[in-house]
């Protein structure tokens, strides 16, 4: 260089003042605000009717609640030295149940807010700090994973508050109680997902995790079940009142933060202030976030890294392929490929599968009810032991209803965007939709018909009885079945990608309404063939079979049709949507 040359000085990047991100916990969470509130303002047709019908759902479900409650909280109330005993011990009850839901739902929502989000290429790249990104997550599944249990509390603590006048300071100390009660199961859940995602494979952290929730549920609706709380309401079964006392304080535990919680309320609704507790709960949350902050700053990274991995499959025949074959055989190669189509799709999604677990368990709690029913003994006349089984249909009716809006409802919205390739295809829209009317409809009436049939053997009831059962509950399950294909045809949900929110859409809850009123219609009109039949029974007078057809008759036709025009004004749909 020649002297007296002019030098550029260019800076060197060590000579840059080091900048550290400083994005603020606001700036992270303002995309999902954006989202809610422009799904929430959008002008949609109709969206003012479904608001105003959702809104109505919501406040009865709500005064059913508070209802309910009320009532058995004012009986609770005037019991003299137990009372307050047994209204915080349903308190502790109802905290538990809340604190099992909110630890499985942060677990799976973890899963999803923290690996599989999309937003999470851009964020983990960016020059965000690490504790921001774990404050913004973990404030994302909380408030996924609680809103629904905050809906339920705000009743269920309403009735509390009424019954023991306790004024706007108890509504300040809830506030105050279910805060770190929410937070809690939230950093748990992160924590655990966050180490099953650096344990196991990534390609199986889905599976695992929805395995392991689905069989946790199982578990603890089984454990109350067996625990029989139905006999706190029954103190003369006890042996004195001094054993009545102890099973009431037996699943007490000083280390649940249940506990915590219920100790706080009732001290509060009681006049005696428990502060302890309180702490307890604020100190052991904020040491959950602390802890699963260092976690997160250790392992997140490895973690994410993991997650990104693709799935593997391994291509080969199935074992009972072959079976299915020769048994769909008769019905053509297209209906066949379409059968097997649906049942390898349902056992290719995990979070599909893994629920027949808990439906399973369910289904032995629902057997187990029944059995304890005291049907037997004096006072049990042949007419009450006869007509409580005809009253079952009802409940057994409303669990086929929520089975299928699980499982037959989503049918036609899971198809996605795959359906395009499907309407270019020479197949049938008919055969399409009747496929999966089949798939979904011959294992729920296997179900149908195993319940009822049990039940009915438990109950010793008379042949007639279980003929007018097993008639009615199939009648009932085909045209559950039909309207619930049907009413997920006119309402579908393609771009969603988690089966398990299509139920709970607008289209879901009119689906479950329109299934309560074809229960109640089909009930009605059968009621009053089967109470003159067990009255004549009763009274040792005949009861002729033509004033009882009509009624049967009109039931069947009710079913009938609410399974094929449904399913014609479906297809219809589903001819004319274009993708």
């Amino acid at each position: 260089m020649r002297e007296g040359a002019a030098v550029l000085a260019i800076p060197s990047l060590s000579d840059a003042p080091e900048v550290l991100p400083d994005a603020p916990l606001g700036l992270l969470l303002r995309p999902k605000w954006l989202t809610a509130r422009a799904r929430a303002t959008r002008g949609e047709r109709g969206r003012g009717a479904r608001a105003a019908i959702l809104s109505g759902t919501g406040l009865l479900f709500w005064a059913l609640i508070f209802g309910v409650l009320h009532r058995l909280l004012q009986y609770f109330r005037h019991v003299e030295e137990i009372g307050p005993v047994l209204a915080g011990k349903l308190l502790g009850l109802l905290l538990v149940g809340f604190g099992s839901i909110l630890l499985l739902s942060n677990v799976i929502t973890a899963l999803s807010s923290f690996f599989l989000a999309k937003d999470l290429d851009l964020l983990v790249a960016a020059p965000v700090d690490w504790l921001r990104v774990y404050g913004a997550k973990l404030l994302e599944t909380l408030v996924a994973s609680s809103w629904m249990v905050l809906l339920v509390a705000v009743p269920l603590l309403s009735a509390y508050g009424v019954v023991f006048d306790s004024g706007w300071r108890f509504a300040l100390l809830c506030v105050a109680v279910l805060l770190p009660y929410f937070v809690l199961p939230s950093a748990i859940g992160a924590a655990a997902t966050l180490l099953v995602v650096n344990l196991f494979p990534a390609r199986r952290t889905r599976d695992i995790l929805s395995v392991i929730a689905v069989l946790s549920a199982g578990a603890l609706v089984l454990v109350i079940r067996l625990v029989r709380p139905e006999r706190l309401a029954r103190p003369e079964g006890f042996r004195s009142l001094v054993e009545f006392v102890a099973v009431l304080r037996t699943p007490s535990s000083p280390l649940l933060p249940s506990e915590w919680a219920q100790q706080v309320l009732m001290g509060q609704l009681t006049g005696e202030p428990a502060w302890l507790p309180l702490y307890l709960l604020w100190t052991t949350a904020a040491a959950a976030v602390v802890l699963g902050a260092l976690l997160h700053r250790g392992t997140y990274l490895r973690g994410y890294s993991k997650a990104q991995e693709g799935g593997q499959r391994v291509a080969g025949r199935a074992r009972g392929r072959g079976l299915l074959h020769r048994l769909l055989g008769p019905w053509g190669v297209l209906r066949r490929e379409l059968l097997l189509k649906e049942v390898r799709v349902f056992f290719r999604d995990t979070t599909q599968w893994s629920q027949l677990i808990l439906l399973g368990v369910l289904v032995v709690v629902y057997v187990y009810n029944i059995k304890f029913l005291p049907l037997q003994g004096d006072g049990i006349t042949f007419f009450l032991r006869n007509v409580v089984p005809f009253l079952n249909l009802v409940l057994a009716g409303f669990v086929l209803a929520s089975v299928a809006a699980r499982f037959l409802f989503p049918a036609v919205s899971l198809e996605g965007r795959t359906l395009w390739l499907l309407k270019a295809s020479p197949l049938r829209m008919r055969d399409l939709l009747w496929s999966k009317f089949w798939v979904g409809t011959l294992p729920l009436l296997a179900l149908a018909l195993g319940i009822v049939g049990v039940t009915d053997w438990l109950l010793q009831v008379s042949p007639f009885m279980i003929a007018v059962s097993l008639a009615t509950i199939a009648l009932l399950t085909v045209a559950l079945a039909g309207l619930a294909i049907a009413m997920g045809t006119l309402f579908p949900q393609f771009e969603t990608e988690n089966a398990a929110q299509i139920p709970t859409s607008f289209g879901g809850l009119l689906y479950m309404m329109a299934s309560i009123a074809l229960i109640a219609i089909v009930i009605i009109l059968e009621a009053r063939p089967v109470y003159g039949y067990l009255s004549a029974q009763a009274f040792g007078t005949p009861a002729p079979a033509w004033s009882l057809a009509p009624w049967f008759g009109a039931a069947a036709l009710v079913c009938v049709l609410a399974t094929i025009v449904p399913l014609r004004i479906a297809l219809t749909r589903l001819e004319a949507v274009e993708r």
